[in-house]
């Protein structure tokens, strides 16, 4: 018996050495195919990566779960910087940006970054970068950091605070039931331990496919997005880490903030696709738009969950009326 158990600690220290540095090669190569794409602004001891182009009223684009600000230097951003100075953000933990100071790290872990918390700290890189009254335009999970960034204005009197908001199929209200064995495993101590550097060491390049191809669903990809996005970038052992636990941990959070959306006031533009099974409408801005009198929703049927990408003319339209009515309530037209 004895014997045996020293057979499979071995086994299990010989697998855990060879994840550790398969998935460390993986990351160099990530790193070398798709290297930071932008600059950096450093915060509290962390650094912020960020694009910024353009000139004009600014706008901030926050990207979703698992991914970077590459999702929208893919196509949208260029759509916007002839009239807005666009800052495209690494949300914290993801992409090339830190995650917020003070959270808890490493294997044994279980904590994520909470959406007020990744606010705060872009917040204060929007500040170290002159940004002033910015239309906060977030998807998926970028979408509840942009309500948590909206949230934060009832508070603070701050030149960052939002003159307007947009979500584009963004997480917004508390949903029933669990979120699957996928973040439950992943998102515990074993999973932090075990799981994570397993598939982050070992996971073919289809599955990154599969994934793409399941979010967008059921409309394409658009051509180049799978090369352009940096999907390599998601499976870095301690970017994997931070995502799963930010959204494992998400639901509590976003029942707290629920209770300051009947405050907000500031322009709301949403755009949700009806088709959209990863946030769904009826339960997220189908909710939303009955509790904020400021809230305009915009549905696109059959849309998945990618309308900004799938449908930039409403895309792009959305953000303009956001501005549009930022502008009008500021008495500035």
């Amino acid at each position: 018996m004895l014997k045996a158990i020293s057979i499979a600690v071995l086994i299990l220290g010989v697998v855990a050495v060879t994840a550790g540095c398969t998935a460390s090669y993986r990351t160099k190569q990530a790193e070398k195919a798709f290297p930071p794409s932008g600059r950096f602004v450093e915060v509290d001891g962390a650094r912020v990566h960020y694009v910024q182009q353009g000139s004009g009223p600014d706008v901030i684009l926050l990207h979703g779960a698992g991914g970077n600000l590459r999702d929208y230097t893919f196509a949208l951003m260029d759509r916007l910087t002839d009239r807005y100075r666009v800052t495209a953000f690494d949300r914290p933990g993801l992409g090339y940006s830190d995650r917020v100071p003070e959270v808890e790290t490493g294997p044994f872990a279980t904590e994520g970054d909470s959406p007020m918390d990744q606010a705060d700290m872009l917040r204060k890189a929007a500040m170290k970068l002159g940004i002033e009254n910015p239309i906060v335009v977030g998807h998926s999970f970028g979408g509840v950091v942009a309500y948590a960034w909206a949230n934060m204005g009832l508070e603070q009197d701050s030149p960052v605070n939002a003159a307007a908001m947009v979500s584009f199929a963004g997480v917004a209200m508390p949903w029933p039931g669990g979120l699957g064995a996928y973040y439950t495993i992943n998102g515990s101590v074993f999973g932090g331990l075990i799981t994570i550097p397993l598939i982050a060491a070992f996971v073919p390049p289809s599955v990154v496919q599969d994934a793409i191809t399941a979010t967008f669903a059921p409309q394409d990809a658009p051509a180049g997005y799978a090369d352009h996005i940096g999907a390599p970038l998601t499976l870095r052992t301690e970017n994997f880490r931070t995502n799963v636990r930010q959204v494992n941990t998400l639901r509590p959070h976003v029942v707290e903030m629920e209770k300051s959306y009947p405050r907000l006031t500031l322009p709301i533009e949403i755009l949700h696709g009806t088709a959209d099974e990863t946030v769904p409408i009826d339960v997220h801005s189908e909710r939303i738009i009955d509790i904020v009198p400021s809230a305009r929703l915009t549905r696109l049927d059959g849309v998945g969950h990618m309308p900004h990408h799938v449908d930039q003319d409403a895309a792009v339209a959305a953000i303009d009326r956001a501005f549009e009515r930022a502008a009008a309530r500021a008495g500035l037209r």
